[in-house]
C-alpha cells in the first residue's frame, strides 16, 4: 500500500495549468500538453464525462467557448466529441490519449469534474481505467468529496487530492461554514494532498496540514506576485501566463 511519503513529487514539480496554453495554443491541447513537456513542468488537465462514460479532456461544461460547435459535452458520445476541432488547433481527445502521449516524460495531474446531472462513479472507473497500465507519475483531484473517497477505496496507490476554495465559500455562507465543511471533507475524502485557491493563501489551516505532513498545491497562479507567495505558502504551484517561472 502506497502512503503519503511515497507521493513526496507531487510537491517537487511545477505544474501548467491545462498544459502550457496560450497565443492560440489551446487549453488541454495536444499543442498545450507538448509545450509544457517540452519545457519541463508538470502537467494539469481537466477531464469530464462524455454521453457514453468516457473521460473527455476538456474544462468548460459547453463547448461553445474553446470550439465551433454549442452544446453541453455531456450530450455527446465520445466518438462524436473526437473529431471537434478546437480553436486555435487541434480537437478534443480523450484522457488515455493524453496519457499515450506523455508517456511519463512528466508528472499529470486530473482534474475529475462532477456534474449534478450526471453520477461520478462511469467517470471514476473511466480515469481509473485509463489508469490502470499507466507506469508514469499521475494524481487525480477535484472539488467532489465523493470522487475522492472512491479513488481511496478503489485505487488507493494512485494520488489523490481535494480541490478547496473560494467556491465553496462563496456557497457555504461564509468563513466558519467554509471551514467546517473543508474539515468535513478531509476527514471523509481521505486526500493523500490538496490544492488550494491562490486567493486563500496564506492560510493558517494550510500550513498546520503541511506541518502534519500534508501535500500542499495551490491554483491558479498567474502573476509573479503570486508566484512568490505560493513559493512561500504551499509545495507547488500550477500556474499559467505570468505564473510561469
Amino acid at each position: 500500500m502506497a502512503t503519503r511519503a511515497d507521493f513526496r513529487w507531487l510537491g517537487e514539480w511545477r505544474y501548467a495549468h491545462r498544459g502550457l496554453h496560450g497565443d492560440g495554443c489551446p487549453e488541454n491541447s495536444r499543442a498545450a500538453i507538448e509545450a509544457a513537456v517540452a519545457r519541463g513542468y508538470g502537467i494539469e488537465c481537466d477531464v469530464q464525462a462524455s454521453r457514453d462514460g468516457h473521460a473527455m479532456v476538456f474544462h468548460d461544461w459547453t463547448l461553445e467557448r474553446l470550439t465551433d460547435r454549442t452544446g453541453a459535452l455531456r450530450d455527446f458520445d465520445a466518438a462524436g466529441l473526437e473529431p471537434i476541432g478546437l480553436r486555435g488547433g487541434g480537437t478534443l481527445w480523450r484522457l488515455e490519449t493524453l496519457l499515450r502521449r506523455v508517456a511519463g516524460r512528466v508528472p499529470v495531474l486530473i482534474e475529475i469534474k462532477s456534474h449534478k446531472t450526471m453520477p461520478s462513479q462511469g467517470l471514476c472507473r473511466s480515469v481509473a481505467r485509463a489508469l490502470r497500465h499507466y507506469r508514469g507519475k499521475a494524481a487525480i483531484m477535484s472539488f467532489d468529496r465523493d470522487i475522492v473517497r472512491w479513488f481511496a477505496d478503489v485505487v488507493p496507490n494512485r494520488p489523490r487530492g481535494l480541490v478547496t476554495g473560494r467556491r465553496e465559500y462563496r456557497e457555504s455562507g461564509g468563513a466558519f461554514a467554509f471551514r467546517t465543511a473543508r474539515s468535513l471533507a478531509i476527514t471523509r475524502s481521505r486526500p493523500d494532498f490538496l490544492a488550494c485557491d491562490i486567493r486563500d493563501l496564506p492560510d493558517p489551516f494550510i500550513a498546520r496540514q503541511r506541518a502534519r505532513g500534508m501535500i500542499a498545491l495551490t491554483w491558479t497562479v498567474r502573476t509573479k506576485k503570486q508566484r512568490k507567495l505560493a513559493q512561500r505558502s504551499c509545495d507547488a504551484p500550477i500556474a499559467e501566463d505570468k505564473g510561469i517561472a
